[in-house]
């Protein structure tokens, strides 16, 4: 069944009986199915799922009302085809990441994994155009990342708030301003950026490269101006990633992380008490911009509108880096004090989508980082 309120979606599907072409004509069908399609899911007991601006709503496929194990293995045999790296790993490991494209349609961040003893489908839509500032609503300072010559900029959120399409922006602005050298190092491989101004090379984990630590020492080597990593997961990513960053390069990449603040405790706490200290002083020297976002829903129903939060690198920030944060001195206190300097925190900004009717009051409290100051401050 459905989210209550949401409709299940009927599509008309001539759907062949089995195959590759079974598959891609199921696909075509979901992705279309809707406007604001962002994921296609799969799962034993449950009919084919999209996810609609964070709900998921059923769809109804003739001759397919509920999915089997056998459904599901058939579909992620087409997935995966002969890719070896992924058959393995998830034999191994029981999961594995992979792209697919529908020629002509769109692309897809694919992970198949196994629960209950059978086989389950997240696919990630990834749209063909690169988007722009504009199309993400995006705040225009955020070109500003574009500009830099060196450091680190991290963008973070929660899974699904439209990290990787942020990144994609920005490194579009970089291509078309720029003339560099551009290396990614992505699993896998998302946008594909041509070569603008700038050359871009970009390499996918596994088939371009064995792991993201080795593909990035060779990137070192490459002469590249620019290094965009999809995640940053680990310690040695993290040390290389900071490496990178003291040797002159500008590092883009994306965290897992709600905030600023819970963006640099994920870094420091990557390594050891003895190496912390050390570790703190070189991420305040490298680091640039850390933007977090999230996406909440509109009061219209219309889909979701980005909060962004931005911290810049200036004397207070790096201080707060270095040596930790502490009553009266954390990086929420540094951005909003720096508001003169293009800075914003996610409750002052969500006040604003309130008082402008595009966010209503329980939703934007359910999403604040202070949801009773942000009341008070709204007067409710």
């Amino acid at each position: 069944m459905a989210a209550p309120g949401i409709a299940p979606i009927s599509v008309s599907l001539d759907l062949p009986e089995s195959g590759a072409g079974a598959t891609e004509a199921l696909l075509a069908a979901m992705l279309h199915a809707s406007e604001g399609v962002s994921d296609l899911i799969f799962s034993p007991g449950r009919p084919p799922q999209v996810e609609i601006h964070g709900q998921l709503v059923a769809v109804q496929v003739p001759r397919l009302p509920v999915l089997t194990p056998d459904h599901t293995r058939h579909i992620a045999s087409d997935l995966i085809a002969s890719n070896k790296q992924a058959i393995s790993s998830l034999r191994e490991q029981g999961a594995c990441d992979i792209s697919y494209g529908l020629a002509g349609q769109a692309r897809f961040r694919v992970n198949v994994f196994i629960q209950r003893g059978s086989c389950a489908i997240v696919m990630r839509v990834i749209p063909t155009d690169i988007p722009d500032f504009t199309a993400l609503n995006l705040p225009p300072r955020l070109a500003e990342v574009a500009d830099l010559k060196s450091g680190i900029a991290l963008v973070t959120g929660p899974v699904g708030c439209g990290k990787s399409s942020t990144l994609a922006a920005i490194l579009d602005r970089i291509n078309t301003e720029y003339s560099y050298h551009i290396i990614t190092v992505e699993d896998p491989i998302e946008f594909l950026h041509n070569h603008k101004r700038s050359t871009i090379h970009q390499r996918e984990l596994h088939s371009d490269a064995p792991s993201v630590s080795l593909a990035l020492r060779a990137a070192l080597r490459q002469s590249p101006k620019v290094i965009v990593i999809g995640e940053v997961r680990d310690r040695e990513t993290i040390d290389i990633v900071l490496d990178a960053a003291e040797t002159g390069h500008l590092v883009l990449s994306s965290m897992n992380t709600l905030d600023a603040s819970k963006t640099v405790e994920r870094i420091v706490g990557s390594f050891s008490p003895a190496e912390q200290w050390s570790v703190r002083t070189r991420l305040a020297k490298s680091f640039r911009y850390i933007i977090s976002q999230r996406l909440i829903p509109r009061a219209d129903g219309a889909g979701r509108v980005p909060v962004v939060e931005i911290l810049k690198a200036n004397q207070q920030s790096r201080d707060c880096v270095e040596n930790g944060e502490h009553e009266g001195h954390t990086l929420l206190s540094c951005i909003k004090s720096g508001r003169a300097e293009d800075m914003q925190h996610f409750d002052a900004e969500i006040e604003k989508l309130v008082r402008a009717g595009i966010v209503d009051l329980e939703t934007a409290l359910n999403y604040a980082i202070n949801p009773s100051q942000l009341r008070q401050t709204l007067g409710k």
